[in-house]
């Protein structure tokens, strides 16, 4: 079997290898002091956490699309009664070199299993571990070619945040790695408690899709210069607004098959209606409603290691 050479320069070429999470074995309900995302937070204080039955099937229904466009899907080594839902935050490919988070304690086993199942799939020359003191998640990692967004949060309180996950040394170490990359750090909101006060990676508050647009959730931003950024490099009129209540839901999380196709929820009406009258895409729609609760949605749960063109 011949080595996977990584290859992701932004979020819309046609996708062709992607880890999905693993759905099963999740390990019940949490404790409210074991959960580490104000989502997951608020579904077990208000005793709506999903049925790990739910979670199969919607995860099922995604696999499905995946495979109906021909993506070669990869799984990570099943590990029992642990969350390995939201694969995307292990690692994130920039160009042609896969990058190994440091994951939070809370999550570290799941590193260990991509280090039996998905990294030796890959050509080992193109895999890199990020130094100790960098930390960032792959929901913090949004390409865009020669623009790399960062989610980040840098107030002296960092520490004190579950919910922040890449730091300062990760802006720096993206700078001095990528120099011909135009780094762009984004600061979140973030709270551990209420999920609409709080952004726990970029993806839940903005994404790249089609050409040359994107969805932001402006209100999930520190900073209105951040905003003002973004409508810049997009410009206002290809830039879809979601409404906090549907930031809550998670709009901004879906997932790029290529450049005129997405899977979405399906709940959310008004962006699907939408990007398929408006910007003319195809929306390939899936419940997700109950993996949200655990604090990701759809580009949570995936990661590309190959995007190109057709």
């Amino acid at each position: 079997m011949e080595p996977i050479i990584p290859h992701v320069t932004n979020e819309t070429d046609p996708l062709k290898v992607v880890v999905l999470g693993l759905p099963h074995s999740l390990g019940g309900v949490p404790k409210l002091t074991e959960t580490y995302d104000a989502k997951s937070y608020e579904a077990v204080n208000k005793g709506f956490y999903p049925r790990e039955s739910d979670v199969i099937h919607e995860m099922n229904e995604v696999l499905a699309i995946l495979q109906r466009y021909g993506v070669e899907v990869l799984r990570p080594a099943p590990l029992e009664n642990y969350n390995q839902i939201f694969a995307r935050d292990v690692g994130f490919t920039i160009d042609n070199t896969f990058f190994i988070s440091n994951l939070i304690p809370d999550r570290a086993l799941e590193t260990d299993a991509f280090a039996t199942s998905i990294l030796p799939r890959i050509a080992q020359d193109h895999i890199e571990r990020l130094p100790e003191e960098v930390h960032t998640e792959g929901g913090d990692i949004l390409l865009y070619d020669d623009v790399l967004f960062v989610g980040t949060y840098l107030g002296p309180d960092y520490p004190d945040f579950k919910t922040a996950r890449t730091n300062r040394y990760a802006i720096d170490y993206l700078r001095e790695r990528f120099p011909r990359k135009h780094i762009v750090p984004l600061e979140l909101r973030k709270h551990d408690q209420d999920p609409r006060k709080s952004v726990l990676h970029l993806d839940c508050a903005f994404q790249p899709i089609s050409k040359g647009r994107a969805l932001i959730y402006k209100e999930g931003f520190l900073h209105k210069k951040d905003v003002g950024l973004l409508e810049e490099v997009f410009g206002r009129d290809n830039l879809f607004a979601v409404t906090p209540e549907e930031a809550y839901y998670m709009n901004t999380n879906i997932f790029s098959l290529g450049p005129d196709a997405i899977i979405s929820d399906q709940h959310f009406i008004r962006l699907n209606q939408f990007l398929r009258s408006a910007w003319g895409m195809t929306v390939e729609e899936a419940p997700y409603q109950e993996i949200s609760k655990m604090g990701g949605l759809l580009r949570c749960s995936t990661m590309p290691l190959v995007r190109g063109a057709k």
